[in-house]
């Protein structure tokens, strides 16, 4: 069977698509014992005779299809669920799953990825393939759903997962915490957080979830995290979402990550320094770019990357730091200076996460702002209203950029995008509007 994305071969299915997700998981974080029962509403894009979903290091005991038993087979990463008679496109299946195990990364050419044990609770980053460590899924970036969560863990811990906590009950020890993600959403988005953890509020959306005695306000890289919300809504159109929550996990962690609502932490990157503060505002970035808009294959990654970089430079700039054109004019000069070897429309999965598809993205960016000019913004306003909870490409960029200028959009686009050779970068544009937050 064909991958349904080369960038993660063996990892999706375009026969169905699931439409909703509603995940009951008991996890014992003395033994990293996980026992879940997975719901899932597909519906057949393809005539199906059966359904194959991905499911990694968990033991499958029972599948249910509308109510009845089910054959299946789990091997290779693979859940494979007999149908008693097929499906026509169209036609609609609830599949019951009931797994249990102790979850662990999953392997991949980025090393492993999905569920990790920390030294006292757990944390799920998923990028771009882990998902299937903790719950079945089809795991395909353009397979948006609609997600529930009911995760038991003992007492005097916090569960964090996707979306607006609906709320929590106790009996016997331990605590049943409830979150509903309505807003559709990719498998490798969704997010789990175990933790000993507190919650402190930055603004009427904004929770920042923390260890008891790790300050998150003034004074550290989060200080400011709700101007970021206000600015990147000015400048991107409202916040996509009902909240936002940045989990700052008590362990050192190499890199934070976003995943849908929220953002993901470690306690190194509280600090307040310029190197932090940039990754506070490139992850909240995500939320607009590649949360609510997610691009529908990895190879155009650069629409969440790039976007989320130059979203660095905007915040700079408008928080009294360096302009914009300041910051392309220095990562122009650097990107001269490496291997012309990667082709930002498609990087191929080694390179889809180097540094060099950040930079050039944000600077593909900047040269649009630079032939766009005062029009730049409300462009990318419309782009994130008419695409919101939906998945994008660079051609749907491209004619959605047109409609916004005489230039040649897509010969900009195929220059810094579809070739190696780095473009000359233009003369700078002038700076955003965005004075009053510095």
């Amino acid at each position: 069977m064909p991958a349904a994305d080369p960038y993660v071969p063996g990892h999706g299915n375009r026969r169905f698509a699931v439409r909703s997700y509603d995940l009951a998981l008991d996890y014992k974080i003395a033994t990293n014992h996980l026992s879940g029962r997975a719901v899932l509403e597909i519906e057949a894009v393809e005539t199906l005779d059966q359904v194959a979903l991905d499911l990694y290091g968990l033991n499958v005991s029972r599948v249910r299809v509308d109510g009845r038993q089910a054959r299946y087979t789990h091997r290779e990463r693979k859940l494979r669920i007999a149908l008693a008679t097929r499906v026509k496109p169209g036609g609609r299946l609830r599949v019951e799953i009931d797994y249990a195990g102790k979850p662990r990364p999953m392997p991949s050419v980025f090393g492993p990825v999905g569920w990790e044990e920390l030294t006292d609770g757990v944390l799920v980053a998923a990028q771009p393939c882990g998902a299937p460590s903790w719950f079945p899924c089809n795991d395909r970036p353009d397979d948006k759903a609609c997600y529930r969560f009911a995760v038991t863990v003992a007492d005097g811990y916090r569960v964090v997962a996707n979306g607006v906590l609906e709320g929590r009950a106790k009996r016997a020890g331990r605590t049943t915490w409830r979150f509903r993600q309505d807003e559709p959403m990719a498998p490798y988005l969704a997010v789990l957080h175990i933790g000993r953890y507190v919650g402190t509020q930055a603004g009427a959306r904004v929770e920042l979830v923390h260890p008891r005695g790790i300050a998150v306000g003034a004074g550290t890289a989060f200080a400011r995290q709700a101007d970021m919300v206000d600015l990147f809504g000015e400048l991107f159109g409202p916040y996509p979402f009902e909240r936002y929550t940045a989990v700052i996990a008590a362990d050192v962690l190499e890199i934070p990550l976003e995943a849908q609502t929220l953002s993901t932490f470690g306690v190194n990157h509280v600090a307040p320094d310029w190197e932090n503060e940039r990754l506070v505002a490139h992850e909240l970035a995500h939320q607009w770019f590649g949360n609510s808009l997610t691009a529908a294959t990895w190879a155009d990654i650069w629409l969440h990357e790039g976007f989320a970089c130059y979203s660095e430079w905007l915040w700079s700039e408008a928080s009294g730091r360096r302009s914009a054109a300041e910051w392309a004019s220095e990562h122009h000069r650097r990107l001269a200076l490496l291997p012309q070897d990667l082709v930002l429309g498609a990087p191929g999965r080694e390179l889809m996460f180097d540094d060099r598809v950040y930079k050039r993205g944000a600077l593909t960016l900047h040269a649009l702002r630079g032939v766009l000019g005062e029009v730049f913004f409300p462009m990318l306003r419309e782009w994130t209203t008419a695409n919101r909870w939906s998945t994008v490409t660079t051609p749907a960029f491209v004619a959605h950029v047109q409609r916004y200028t005489d230039a040649d959009v897509a010969g900009l686009i195929d220059a810094w995008v579809y070739r190696a050779a780095l473009p000359r970068l233009a003369d700078s544009p002038p700076a955003p509007r965005v004075a009053g937050w510095a």
